[in-house]
């Protein structure tokens, strides 16, 4: 194969006039797309990216690739249909917490726990924004919003913990004010064999504004965010001075002049099981809380298509072609009167 064209942004960049609302956390996260696809070394032409419905889900007009803007919640079953079909090609599924995890919750955990050859950008703006403003699967309890007049009383999903008890083999997070912190984990997400799934806090100006700023907020990262670095001990604050340590299975955040720098848990995202990443995803119960970032976990599992294919070459061997007209008039049949 020839060696992969020299591209730029504006390669990348399509046509269409970009329709956020003014000030929307989007932009700053298709512009991180934008810039890193020239670096990933692939091919516009075999590269896709599927949407379901939402704001989020504009992404794929504004992307000079193939790409598809489907329905409710399906983009990860759809996305699924075209990664079977074609292994060849990078499958990108970018959605909402609404789209992704109310109506379309099912198809992600399922394409997560197969192992599909899927990237997944999961945009978590608390709220559903294209519709004007209703509670979503990730809104917090006690929230106030045209659907929930008296305050939300749901408990919230953390999508974190979602994927990593769907047993998902590539999870990271993100956030929409960190554009190089965003090209890392999608570039690490991208470069995953397998499932991976990055969930980007992402900012609703108009309906949700300043969900996340006392903890993206450039004065509050070193004391609010926790990043998770493979083989270092977690430790976060401005000089440092703060860290985690599993205890009976539970992440405890602790003072490290208290408990001593040896005493901090050693990040592991290659542990083979998620527990430990679990615990650590539960760290922050609210928006104001110490929230971990970066890759919590990065295993390999085959991938579920190159299972399915090895299925029909040795169903081939065995029983050589199959009988589409046989197989329809099988029995069990049953007449329908």
């Amino acid at each position: 194969m020839s060696a992969v064209p020299v591209t730029t942004k504006k390669d990348w960049s399509s046509d269409q006039e970009v329709r956020w609302c003014p000030g929307c956390g989007d932009y700053s996260i298709l512009t991180a797309m934008q810039l890193l696809m020239p670096e990933l070394e692939v091919r516009r032409e075999d590269t896709v990216f599927i949407s379901g419905i939402g704001c989020a889900a504009r992404f794929p007009y504004y992307m000079n690739t193939y790409g598809m803007h489907s329905i409710h919640g399906r983009s990860p079953a759809i996305a699924t249909g075209l990664a079977m079909a074609r292994p060849d090609l990078d499958v990108w599924v970018v959605g909402g917490d609404g789209d992704m995890l109310s109506i379309g919750g099912n198809h992600l955990i399922h394409a997560l726990r197969r192992n599909i050859n899927l990237t997944i950008l999961l945009f978590n703006n608390q709220i559903y924004g294209l519709t004007k403003g209703q509670y979503s699967p990730t809104s917090e309890v006690g929230k106030v919003t045209k659907s929930t007049p008296m305050g939300s009383i749901d408990q919230p999903f953390n999508p974190i913990s979602v994927a990593l008890g769907a047993e998902a083999t590539f999870v990271a997070r993100t956030h929409d004010m960190d554009r190089g912190h965003m090209q890392e984990m999608f570039r690490r997400a991208h470069d995953h064999q397998g499932s991976a799934i990055v969930e980007v806090f992402q900012n609703c100006n108009v309906f949700n504004d300043g969900a996340f700023n006392a903890i993206t907020k450039k004065d509050a990262r070193d004391a609010m965010l926790i990043n998770l670095t493979h083989g270092e001990p977690v430790r976060f604050g401005v000089d440092g001075e703060r860290g985690v340590m599993i205890v009976d299975g539970t992440a405890k955040i602790v003072d490290v002049a208290e408990v001593g720098i040896d005493a901090l848990h050693v990040h592991d995202e290659t542990a083979p099981d998620p527990s430990v990443a679990f615990a650590i995803s539960r760290l922050a119960d609210d928006r104001e809380s110490p929230t971990p970032v970066g890759v919590l976990r990065s295993v390999q599992r085959r991938e579920y298509g190159e299972s399915v294919s090895s299925q029909i070459a040795a169903a081939q061997d065995t029983k050589g072609p199959g009988d589409l007209h046989g197989l329809l008039r099988s029995l069990p049949t049953w007449d329908v009167s």
